[in-house]
């Protein structure tokens, strides 16, 4: 295939975040990716950062478990002058998130939001509800994934796979 993948190997976004991590599993098909699963994983909110963080690496530890996938696409942190703060947790989030698939040797590869939105929509300023056709759409789903985090994974996932990102 073009796009560095092969048949049968699986692709995991990650939409990182303290609280909620979205992710979602691809599988590449001769028809093109397939969803596999989908869901979240929570860090608690009312937690210490030490118990959130390692909720969320044992968390992903369960889904690399179950899918064993031959890449991780991860949104890029960005950060808003007004909320430095968000940014320094967000950071330790996809710090642990990283690391998890680090130790597995499982290539890891960052996206910017506004280019996943870009890519799926073309716009990369699009909005939730705009993302989530661009998934119903893309993925042949009559609803769109639930919370709205595992829409974002998929998109991060999808545009690993549009790219044409080696993962092995």
């Amino acid at each position: 295939m073009t796009d560095g993948t092969t048949i049968g190997q699986k692709i995991l976004g990650i939409d990182p975040g303290l609280n909620i991590t979205g992710y979602g599993v691809l599988e590449i098909t001769v028809h093109g990716p397939k969803l596999t699963e989908g869901g979240i994983i929570r860090g608690g909110k009312d937690r210490s950062l030490e118990a959130r963080l390692r909720e969320l690496y044992s968390g992903l530890n369960e889904v690399l478990d179950a899918f064993e996938p031959a890449a991780m696409a991860i949104e890029q942190l960005y950060s808003h002058y007004e909320r430095p703060r968000t940014a320094i947790l967000m950071g330790h989030a996809r710090g642990v998130l990283c690391l998890a698939a680090s130790q597995r040797h499982i290539p890891i590869m960052h996206y910017a939001s506004t280019q996943v939105k870009r890519m799926l929509t073309g716009n990369g300023r699009a909005p939730k509800n705009q993302m989530q056709s661009a998934i119903c759409r893309e993925l042949g789903l009559a609803a769109p994934p639930e919370p709205p985090d595992v829409a974002d994974a998929l998109a991060i996932a999808l545009c690993h796979h549009h790219l044409g990102k080696k993962v092995a």
